[in-house]
């Protein structure tokens, strides 16, 4: 059997813009059984598997036992994931905006901090149904289209209010940032305590505003990293950091192993795009 290797990006529908980033489509078969690190991002993780079990030997949070998933949502963590196939993995992973978790799953995003769950338990029966319904569609533009339709109704029947504008403006500004606003100004900036703003902060992201930024800025790095695997240093500065040896603690944290180690691991597994792909996926 030749190798499969079937990738496909795409942007949702423009009103599901401010709650969605992206939709990333993969089918591999036909490998050597194989490992992919679940990383920490600036996403929650809404995955719907097509044919094979996602299949989690290890959660973010170490005391969550593994399993064995037909679809996922995980929130944001500061520890990675550990994912093993057999040979093959299909599936479609939606990013979704923290700060839209209470209109698309009914829950805040703090409480899926550093877990993984079954869709099924925040979603109800759409998890079923949007997996149903790609498996039936003919191609990933009519898997996506499935998406948006479904994620649109949701938005109508979810009555979910915004978190405070403070929050927005916070989050906002250290995804822009690119992690590199400082906490002490986000505090100037909105107009509350440290101890208020990181409370509710990681109530309605999941994250405090200083673990917030070290992932986004962890997130951007080894985006570069992937576009540039033999420009660590140069990566490292690009993204903020120091020097080289605070990107390796960041990576050592959220990947398990220092960048080079990652790179040579992850570049072949499922759910890391070859470099073509990379220039088009979730920025």
């Amino acid at each position: 059997m030749e190798p499969v290797h079937d990738w496909a990006f795409e942007r949702p529908a423009p009103p599901l813009l401010p709650f969605v980033a992206g939709y990333h489509g993969y089918r591999l078969a036909g490998l050597p059984p194989a490992r992919h690190i679940g990383l920490p991002s600036p996403f929650l993780t809404l995955i719907f598997s097509l044919h094979e079990p996602l299949v989690v030997a290890a959660h973010p949070d170490p005391a969550q036992a593994g399993g064995s998933y037909a679809t996922l949502v995980g929130g944001l963590h500061t520890r990675p994931a550990l994912i093993t196939h057999d040979g093959a993995q299909s599936g479609v992973q939606i990013y979704l905006d923290p700060l839209g978790a209470r209109s698309l799953l009914g829950v805040r995003a703090g409480e899926l901090a550093e877990l993984d769950v079954d869709a099924g338990a925040v979603l109800g029966g759409l998890a079923r149904r949007a997996r149903e319904q790609m498996l039936a569609a003919p191609s990933w533009p009519a898997r996506f289209a499935v998406l948006d339709r479904l994620l649109l109704a949701r938005l109508r029947v979810t009555e979910a209010a915004p978190p405070p504008p403070e929050v927005i403006h916070a989050w906002q500004r250290l995804r822009t940032s690119g992690g590199a606003v400082r906490v002490d100004a986000l505090v100037a900036e909105t107009g509350w305590s440290a101890r208020h703003l990181g409370a509710v902060m990681r109530r309605e992201v999941g994250l405090a505003p200083k673990a917030a930024a070290r992932v986004v800025r962890f997130d951007r790095a080894r985006r570069l990293l992937t576009r540039a695997p033999g420009r660590v240093a140069d990566v490292a500065a690009a993204a903020g950091y120091a020097d080289q040896s605070h990107l390796d603690r960041d990576f050592r944290q959220f990947a398990g192993a220092p960048p080079s180690r990652w790179l040579a691991q992850e570049v072949r597994n499922v759910q890391v795009p070859p470099a073509a792909h990379v220039a088009a996926s979730i920025a």
